[in-house]
């Protein structure tokens, strides 16, 4: 008998679906079995196209758009996910915004919207998520930070300091909840090729890094699904990176 995969018929979703790192976390979920939401904020095509891809490969994706910069969105988006497919079991908190700011450039308008993407979203789908995957006594909630988070970055104050606060929430959050069978981790990903987040020439950015090349969004997936496999990792925030901060 063919063994089933750890995540065969639970509920994922994943943010930002549409962008480089999510489908990657996607298809990797996908072929685990699992029962995909794939959010998109403004890029609807790209997250439909993918839905066709995973159903083609025999697949199960169901596309939900909301943006995230409103204050109510996040709530409405995992109330939709749970109706239309039951409660969220994995929750993969990828989608974020982060514009080139120096400190100078920075309005209270960016900063704002930065923070509502990559830290008050998150936290509000989660608190959203949680009681169903506590009740169940299984849950795996992985955001995907940013190294700016740990060393302040290049793309601007108004980044570094929301994915910093997402490193916050993940201990909080972990430490609460780690008796009930959910695990809450962070990663924290450097210069990825084939992403919307790389501040420069690629070329010039990889020679910044200690291997000497750009990471790739399959390498960043395939260490979200050994986390989120992994019962046992908890309250961790993970980066990958090339070498560049040596945590």
């Amino acid at each position: 008998m063919t063994e089933q995969p750890p995540f065969a018929g639970r509920v994922a979703l994943v943010t930002g679906a549409s962008g480089g790192l999510g489908r990657a976390i996607a298809a990797a979920l996908a072929a685990e079995d699992v029962t995909l939401a794939l959010h998109y904020g403004a890029s609807a095509d790209a997250a439909h196209e993918l839905a066709r891809r995973i159903a083609a490969d025999g697949g199960r994706a169901t596309v939900f758009g909301a943006d995230l910069r409103h204050a109510d969105a996040p709530a409405q988006l995992a109330d939709r996910v749970a109706q239309q497919l039951g409660p969220i079991e994995l929750l993969i908190n990828n989608a974020g915004l982060g514009r080139r700011l120096t400190w100078e450039q920075t309005t209270i308008d960016e900063f704002d919207e930065a923070y509502a993407v990559n830290l008050r979203a998150p936290f509000l789908l989660t608190q959203r998520a949680l009681p169903a995957m506590v009740g169940r006594g299984f849950g795996r909630v992985l955001f995907i930070s940013s190294v700016a988070g740990l060393t302040g970055g290049i793309v601007g104050p108004h980044y570094a300091s929301a994915k910093s606060g997402l490193h916050g929430l993940t201990h909080f959050l972990a430490s609460q909840l780690a008796e009930s069978g959910v695990t809450v981790n962070a990663l924290a990903p450097a210069l990825i090729a084939q992403t919307g987040m790389l501040p420069g020439d690629p070329e010039e950015l990889a020679a910044r890094i200690p291997v000497g090349r750009l990471g790739t969004p399959d390498e960043v997936a395939d260490l979200a699904l050994a986390v989120l496999r992994n019962g046992y990792i908890t309250n961790q925030v993970i980066s990958i990176d090339g070498g560049i901060y040596p945590g």
